[in-house]
């Protein structure tokens, strides 16, 4: 299959509502529509995970941040700007995404693609989608597609090929959280 097959089947899946597994600019990565809740749920009983824990959401532009996040810091912008590597930003005032997506305190965490064949995805998609390790809850996260747990494999509604995508950093990225008052902290480096 080819990207623009593969970008079409991804997305295709990804409006029935169903889970994928994928390649993302730093790990493999479980992904869904952050906004359909059903989706959401099958992410956490795949990890086995509890759900305190909220999830990571991959958007590909700034408008489309502006609708999940109800005032974005204006720092937030020149962050995801200057970031060099993989940069998430955990934001006040989450909006519209299911629940579990964001935390009890209503903040949010977000990771800007800006390019290639997963911009394309969420850009054409059309929401953010879902970005969380693939792993069962409390085991290391699989780099490689060898490495995710068979159990996993068949859990999931699609796996998207790895060919015609940029390859990972192979670790997780930044995360730095954003106060209104545009304040910062450094979750991790």
């Amino acid at each position: 299959m080819d990207i623009k097959e593969e970008i079409r089947t991804t997305i295709t899946t990804l409006k029935e509502g169903k889970v994928i597994l994928y390649p993302t600019d730093t790990i493999l990565g479980l992904g869904c529509d952050a906004t359909q809740q059903e989706a959401c749920d099958k992410i956490v009983k795949i990890k086995q995970s509890s759900t305190s824990k909220s999830f990571v959401c991959l958007v590909s532009s700034d408008a489309m941040l502006n609708k999940v996040i109800k005032d974005v810091p204006e720092i937030a912008w020149d962050l995801f700007d200057e970031a060099a590597e993989p940069l998430t930003l955990i934001l006040p005032n989450a909006i519209g995404l299911a629940k579990g997506v964001a935390a009890e305190d209503g903040t949010a965490a977000f990771r800007m693609i800006k390019e290639g064949p997963l911009h394309r995805i969420i850009h054409q998609f059309g929401k953010p989608i879902v970005s969380t390790s693939v792993n069962i809850s409390g085991n290391a996260p699989a780099l490689t597609l060898e490495e995710v747990d068979q159990e996993i494999k068949e859990q999931v509604d699609y796996i998207v090929s790895q060919n015609g995508f940029p390859k990972g950093t192979k670790k997780p990225s930044s995360i730095i959280k954003v106060g209104l008052g545009s304040e910062i902290k450094i979750i991790r480096q």
